[in-house]
């Protein structure tokens, strides 16, 4: 499972490296909506919400979720601009329809695909499944789109007093460092280089990137595709790929150290078996041959073997040999960091 961009004859100019302070903001206002995302930055979005004026945290509320699962589209810009006051005018040149349908796709929780303009009674019934917050937002935009956008850039204008102004204050130096590094490595090394840089999570394979993430999706990139750098993101891999818009790539500046999904999927039907579980329970105790392991389950040692085999390509067992003897053991960091592994690729 992954997200395949197509690059098919996109020139290498069209691929653009640059930071961008409403990319930014959008991830800083994710980090307030689901701290439980972010651990490392928990201490960062309690200090921000205790600080901020309560009419100001209830409307975030009313907006919150255009980042809260997912990104609206045009949080994340195909173009980013120096200023957050310019990235915002691109926002407002952007016609009702195109706003209206990414803001919905986050709301109502409906895909770009099955979004029609023409059906609102169906989207304000997919808001209304969300919550009543949902609801009242999407009945309100979709009546009436002008003054639901004014406000939303009001709020968005505001949460530089409160807290963006500051902290992008902090960030924004190494965020442009950042771009121009994987710029000149673009241009040195080629794409493939960029891009391990940038994310494990993303490869050059071919004509196409992928994007290592636990869905089936595929878009194409003949216009250009853009990546952003973000400080707040990480263990989100950001992509916005709406139609007739250039793709998208927010990716986290921070050390990436997380495990490939194929990885994570191996290990957990590796445990999936009870012949294998048996086995692991007593590999965590102390190393063992897989004669030994035979006699303490009653297993043939054929039949151990296998089942070892299968351990030892998920990576959850480590080999010694002594001698003519080889003994295995459970890896415990490997086996203790599955969940966390699991939950990074759900939340990639």
């Amino acid at each position: 499972m992954a997200l395949t961009i197509d690059i098919t004859g996109m020139p290498a100019e069209r691929l653009a490296v640059a930071a961008s302070p409403l990319a930014e903001l959008g991830a800083m206002l994710h980090v307030l909506a689901a701290p439980a995302h972010h651990p490392a930055l928990q201490p960062w979005a309690a200090g921000v919400m205790a600080a901020c004026k309560p009419s100001f945290t209830d409307r975030l509320l009313e907006a919150e979720f255009l980042w809260h699962s997912s990104r609206a589209d045009f949080l994340v810009p195909g173009s980013p601009r120096a200023t957050l006051a310019e990235e915002l005018d691109d926002v407002d040149a952007l016609s009702d329809e195109t706003y209206v349908a990414a803001a919905l796709v986050t709301t109502c929780g409906c895909s770009r695909l099955s979004f029609r303009r023409g059906e609102p009674d169906r989207l304000k019934d997919l808001a209304r499944a969300r919550g009543p917050a949902q609801a009242a937002f999407a009945e309100r935009l979709l009546d009436d789109p002008g003054p639901v956008r004014a406000r939303v850039r009001r709020l968005l204008e505001d949460c530089v007093e409160e807290f963006f102004g500051e902290a992008w204050r902090r960030v924004a130096f190494d965020l442009a460092a950042d771009a121009r590094r994987m710029a000149d490595l673009h241009e040195r090394q080629g794409l493939g280089a960029a891009l391990a840089a940038m994310s494990p999570a993303m490869t050059l394979a071919g004509s196409r990137i992928v994007l290592d993430k636990l869905q089936d999706s595929w878009t194409t990139a003949e216009d250009g595709m853009t990546f952003i750098p973000t400080a707040f993101g990480r263990p989100h891999l950001v992509s916005v790929y709406a139609p007739g818009s250039r793709p998208v790539v927010q990716y986290p500046t921070a050390a990436d150290e997380s495990v490939p999904l194929d990885v994570v999927r191996r290990r957990i039907d590796a445990f999936a078996h009870p012949v294998r579980l048996r086995l692991c329970r007593t590999l965590a105790r102390g190393p063992r041959t897989t004669g030994e392991l035979a006699e303490a389950w009653q297993l043939s040692a054929p039949e151990v073997s296998r089942h070892l085999a299968v351990l030892k390509k998920a990576g959850l067992t480590v080999t010694t040999r002594r001698g003519r003897y080889v003994s295995h053991q459970l890896d415990l960091s490997a086996t203790a960091a599955l969940g966390v592994d699991l939950i990074a690729v759900l939340l990639r």
